[in-house]
């Protein structure tokens, strides 16, 4: 029986056989990041329901990242060792059964495994989707391809809060597992039919288990340590044996990829100056991105009062602009110079967080939706641009390698962005706290009228005389640590507006290496 490898298909199909590819890629990553943005609004009533705090709930996000960032990796041995069609219906058929066993969790241990499942999954199908593209698209196509794919990126954003929202407001928040079941099955079913299968004459690739420990080792050091250092202290035995477990283990990782003869990672990716630097663009992007990402939806509903609903609505705007511009920013990157895109697109999201960082209780909701909005220009003009740019600096061989690393970079960053932006949030927190609490004297004229009108309001209320002071200090403590929280979300914003411009340095050394010159 004749493999239906990509050369077959395309005979069987002709030239809408691109199409079909694309759609049945398409559904795969929907399906993905569906998932991954309902998360977001569900995070306050995944805390209620199960008792835990920020720290343990903010896992659901950046375990998914980090088994993400990892199996990106193993996009370029999945494919040359089973082929594309197998690994893309295998790697549904998990997912499938891991959004299944989220919304049966009966604790917060099993759904954390369940999205470290998912995340894993999600970082096997993007590089996967973009391989394929790349296979079936001539290069003067590529960047359109990318920009109309990207569509399936977006629809997370702009649909996924929204439809999470309503879901919970109506249901429950177990159910926004369920609404990925149905595009993982159809993508599925699509899957054996298009996606190609591996070419009968490649033998099966080895694959460098001592990379992928070392690697796995270090990033689980490395986040565990972040997430518990502010429980178990920075200076403690625990955090400092972690972290220095993980600068052992990613040292190790490095230095034997240098010399294993089939490495996880193929190095000579990163020689090319021009992949290195937007593989650093999207480090930071990836971390700006994510951790505002996580930011914004936790704001609106633990600050302003938001219901799930709400706060989808606030971000489906945003979602619905970049589904206009992702194909835009695909399609002049294929005529325009990658950079300019880049660095337009870096600015409109440092400018967008910039704003959020002057956020408080009262902020109008199409105040915030307008920030959103800005944000969402930038990437759709960033995502294309720099995809294309970082691949079409490679040799043919290597864009399995460059689109698992890109993806990887992005990742990276996106999983060390939520952690530390987490960090930043409880210790900026802590800190406005105190000040404010240092400041809340007897001296304090404002305070102290502040005590005044509420032992008169207990008193209307029937309140008993000797209860009345402590109820208003109780509301005066409360007031004081949300507005301390409020201005660490400021801070917070304020950070990944300083990330994103940061990010213009290795955005402008891009475009100055050689190379094409539409680089």
């Amino acid at each position: 029986m004749t493999s239906e490898t990509t050369e077959v298909l395309f005979e069987r199909y002709g030239p809408r056989y691109r199409w079909l590819a694309t759609i049945t890629v398409m559904l795969g990553t929907i399906s993905a990041m569906l998932t991954t943005t309902t998360v977001n609004v569900a995070i306050p009533d995944i805390m209620g329901a199960f008792g835990i705090g920020q720290d343990r709930a903010q896992w659901l996000l950046t375990g998914a990242l980090a088994a993400m960032t990892v199996s990106m990796l193993l996009n370029a041995w999945l494919i040359r060792s089973f082929g594309q069609r197998r690994t893309f219906v295998g790697a549904l058929g998990v997912f499938t059964a891991a959004l299944v066993l989220a919304g049966l969790s009966p604790n917060e241990s099993v759904l954390i495994f369940s999205r470290i499942v998912q995340g894993a999954v999600a970082g096997l199908l993007q590089p996967l989707s973009m391989y394929t593209l790349f296979r079936v698209f001539p290069p003067e196509q590529r960047g359109s391809a990318m920009g109309f794919f990207g569509l399936s990126v977006i629809l997370g954003p702009a649909l996924g809060p929204t439809l999470g929202g309503v879901l919970i407001d109506h249901f429950n928040w177990r159910y926004v597992f369920y609404i990925g079941v149905p595009f993982s099955v159809v993508a599925t079913l699509l899957g054996s039919l298009f996606m190609p299968e591996r070419e009968e004459s490649e033998a099966p690739a080895g694959f460098d288990w001592t990379g992928f420990f070392l690697l796995s080792v270090a990033l689980a050091c490395l986040l565990t340590g972040l997430s518990n250092g502010q429980r178990e202290g920075w200076y403690s035995g625990y955090i400092l044996i972690l972290l220095g477990l993980a600068i052992v283990a990613g040292a190790a990782f490095v230095a034997w990829e240098l010399h294993a003869s089939q490495p996880l990672v193929d190095l000579r990716v990163i020689a090319n100056a021009r992949f290195a630097a937007a593989g650093s663009v999207a480090f930071i992007f990836g971390a700006g991105l994510f951790g505002s990402s996580y930011l914004v939806p936790l704001f609106v509903q633990t600050v302003q009062g938001f219901t799930p609903l709400a706060a989808g609505l606030l971000l489906m705007p945003g979602g619905l602009v970049l589904g206009l511009f992702m194909p835009i920013g695909g399609y002049l990157s294929d005529r325009l110079p990658a950079r300019g895109l880049i660095v337009a697109g870096l600015l409109c999201v440092s400018v967008s967080a910039y704003w959020l960082g002057s956020v408080d209780a009262n902020t109008p909701f199409w105040t915030i939706a307008r920030c959103v909005i800005v944000s969402y220009i930038g990437l759709g003009l960033i995502k294309p641009a720099l995809t294309v740019a970082a691949l079409r600096a490679l040799r043919p061989e290597l864009l399995g390698q460059g689109a698992g690393m890109i993806n990887f970079s992005r990742q990276l960053g996106g999983a060390l962005g939520v952690n530390l932006l987490s960090v930043v949030l409880d210790r900026r927190t802590f800190f406005h706290s105190n000040a404010l609490a240092n400041l809340q004297t007897a001296a304090n004229s404002a305070t102290a009228e502040l005590l005044r009108t509420m032992q008169e309001l207990l008193a209307r209320a029937g309140v008993p005389h000797d209860l009345q002071l402590s109820g208003a200090l109780h509301f005066l403590d409360r007031v004081v640590y949300a507005q301390s929280y409020t201005l660490g979300f400021r801070d917070s914003f304020l950070i990944v507006a300083f990330v994103f411009t940061l990010a213009l340095v290795p955005a402008w050394i891009m475009g100055r290496t050689g190379g094409s010159s539409r680089a």
